[in-house]
């Protein structure tokens, strides 16, 4: 892949995940993992979230059912952190894990449900 699509990605990443998690995320950047980081950041962000068909806050929903879905806890609540950089809402979030639980099933909802929370609390206070 191109330094281009690397750089669009890096742009959209630190749009959606935000600077400090980037950074973060480099810091932490081995020889090991490397080049892993260099393939999301082309071809997740790069490509797939560069795309014009859908809007940043939409490609974020879906995200964030899917992680909900598949029960990627860890990448979930980095997604809920990451809200606050795409527009999408707690109330987004509860409906989104609302249709979670209807296609997915309850346990999966109930486990993404304790994620946000605990996500939200940390982030800033109960509401």
């Amino acid at each position: 892949m191109s330094d281009k699509k690397y750089e669009k990605g890096m742009r959209i990443r630190r749009s959606v995940l935000g600077n400090d998690h980037v950074e973060r995320a480099e810091a932490g950047k081995s020889n090991f993992d490397a080049d892993f980081q260099r393939f999301i950041t082309e071809a997740a962000w790069g490509s797939v979230w560069a795309r014009p068909g859908l809007d940043k806050k939409t490609r974020h929903l879906l995200t964030i059912a899917m992680l909900a879905t598949l029960g990627h806890h860890e990448e979930l609540a980095m997604h809920i952190r990451a809200t606050r950089n795409t527009g999408v809402t707690r109330e987004d979030v509860k409906e989104v894990l609302l249709q979670v639980a209807v296609y997915a099933g309850i346990p999966a909802a109930n486990a993404a449900f304790a994620v946000a929370k605990r996500v939200y609390r940390e982030t800033e206070g109960s509401k």
